[in-house]
């Protein structure tokens, strides 16, 4: 059985970089695709402020048609930018690409890659169509290959991927999307097998809400945090993303895990291999080992159901996030409490 082994990194020395490409150019471009989202934006503003880039280059499929993009140039000059370009590309087509990377001024060539962008599109298995998995395995997968080979001749001081945790945790709902985030790992890898720049960042949940995350409710964010998943501040993301540059390896995952909930969220298969943690309990004290069925068996009919019913009651609570299994209505059906497939499941 192959399953990632996830090992705390050490932090390297303050300042030292080691992602395998050479120290990035003040002078030269930094382009960051998905760069008028939430987190491209946070990006573009730390690397102006914190990195010294003076060029950037800020790509997505609404380039300077996002709402905010002319105060975003504004505040990055303001930061210290000498250029801002914002540009209009779906960078999971060759030829956008292609003409994406030619725009880039010759004054001032291209130093650094930052793919940021991707796209969502989440259900469980059996409702995965052909049709959600090529598009988000365009997005990131696609885009990805296509910016390594259009640079793939540029001497790149930094080419990062913004990869997902959910490609080695996994992710309920999420297998089209963890599957285009590991081949994101993986084509990093091939490219530090080449001797070129690259790094991988496998980011767990950003607290900033963005296009891909304003879609979850809070029910959604409670059972990530569930399965292990805090959500990241903007500076706490940021520190990690100085982190893994400073470290030699291709790939790192960036989260605040909890690594009890982690173990407890595996199939009972991989939970074997892992050191055996205290699971977590969500209903009444007492029910584990047997100790259910001893007191549904010392019950008549009207009490065996009044029991279960607060069992069931306790465990919709939980997955649904509230604070009290009261509020959970016995005549209201589960779709109406707020169920859908991916609850269900984890309530199964």
């Amino acid at each position: 059985i192959r399953v990632p082994r996830l090992t705390r990194a050490t932090q390297e020395r303050a300042g030292e970089q080691a992602d395998g490409g050479a120290r990035i150019d003040p002078e030269g471009t930094v382009l960051i695709t998905g760069g008028s989202g939430v987190l491209g934006r946070l990006v573009a503003e730390h690397l102006v402020r914190e990195w010294g880039v003076r060029h950037v280059l800020l790509a997505s499929r609404r380039g300077d048609r996002t709402p905010g993009s002319n105060e975003l140039r504004s505040h990055l000059v303001e930061l210290g930018a000498t250029a801002v370009d914002i540009a209009t590309a779906d960078v999971g087509d060759a030829e956008a690409v292609a003409a994406l990377i030619a725009s880039v001024d010759p004054a001032h060539p291209l130093t650094g890659v930052i793919h940021a962008a991707g796209v969502l599109d989440d259900a469980v298995v059996t409702a995965q169509t052909p049709e959600s998995l090529a598009r988000v395995w365009a997005a990131k997968a696609t885009a990805a290959r296509l910016l390594h080979e259009a640079t793939r001749e540029i001497p790149l001081g930094l080419f990062m991927v913004f990869s997902s945790a959910a490609a080695s945790l996994g992710s309920p709902g999420q297998a089209n999307y963890a599957a285009a985030n590991a081949y994101c790992d993986a084509l990093v890898q091939h490219r530090r097998a080449q001797g070129l720049a690259g790094l991988s960042i496998a980011w767990g949940l950003w607290q900033a809400t963005s296009g891909m995350t304003g879609q979850l409710s809070d029910t959604d964010l409670a059972r990530m945090k569930r399965t292990g998943f805090a959500a990241l501040t903007d500076e706490g993301g940021l520190a990690l993303l100085d982190a893994a540059r400073a470290h030699d390896h291709a790939y790192v995952v960036a989260a605040d895990l909890d690594p009890r909930a982690v173990t407890d969220g595996l199939s009972p298969l991989l939970r074997t291999l892992t050191a055996p943690t205290t699971r977590r309990r969500v209903a009444s004290e007492g029910l584990a080992d047997g100790a259910l069925a001893a007191r549904l068996a010392g019950l008549d009919e009207e009490g065996r159901l009044a029991l279960l019913t607060d069992v069931v009651r306790e465990y919709v609570a939980a997955v649904l996030g509230h604070g009290s299994a009261s509020r959970v209505s016995v005549d209201v059906a589960f779709k109406d409490l707020g169920f859908d497939s991916l609850t269900a499941v984890e309530l199964r």
